[in-house]
């Protein structure tokens, strides 16, 4: 299995595996510290240094684990939902798995097409206040000095209407805004 990065499709579910495993060594590491401390009956010097080892280790731990928490019921979409957005990649910049985090949202994109006539996101969320979140990433766009043009759908028939209606993005002149705006989609996201 090769690694996925960010913006690949099964990124989300590996890494959900990779932050519990290590979330799970940090646990496993924490106690076994405590209990290390425990058999040493006469020694408080050593007992006083696998204390703070052991408090030390928790940041790390909560480093890695409150992402996990965060994100833990966003899952990557079936393979059919890749099939059916996957032959849209030539005429766009195409985004998967990815869960941006806004000051007040969390938001689970399950693709976004990067065009270089604005960016058009999916998120599968029900209870999603589509106008704050886009509002919150058209200004970390403006803050990137890129066009605010984002647009959050959350059917997926008309996201697939959308990216169907984009023309090839081959013929639009290319001033790098498509790949500053995959970065920086990349960057938001956990």
């Amino acid at each position: 299995m090769t690694r996925q990065k960010k913006g690949q499709y099964g990124y989300r579910d590996q890494a959900r595996r990779m932050r519990l495993l290590i979330t799970l060594f940090f646990i496993a590491a924490i106690l076994a510290q405590l209990g290390a401390r425990q058999f040493l009956a006469k020694e408080q010097a050593a007992k006083n240094i696998l204390t703070v080892m052991a408090i030390l280790t928790v940041l790390p731990m909560a480093n890695m684990a409150s992402p996990l928490l965060a994100s833990w019921r966003y899952r990557t979409p079936g393979l059919e939902f890749y099939h059916k957005v996957r032959g849209y990649e030539e005429t766009s910049v195409i985004l998967y798995d990815l869960v941006l985090t806004t000051r007040e949202q969390i938001l689970p994109m399950d693709a976004i097409a990067v065009h270089p006539g604005g960016v058009t996101a999916f998120c599968p969320k029900t209870n999603l206040d589509k106008n704050k979140a886009e509002k919150a990433l058209n200004s970390l766009f403006v803050a990137g000095r890129l066009d605010p043009v984002v647009k959050i759908l959350t059917d997926e028939k008309q996201f697939l209407r959308r990216l169907e209606s984009l023309k090839p993005a081959g013929e639009y002149a290319d001033d790098g805004s498509v790949e500053g705006a995959a970065a920086l989609l990349k960057s938001l996201s956990m």
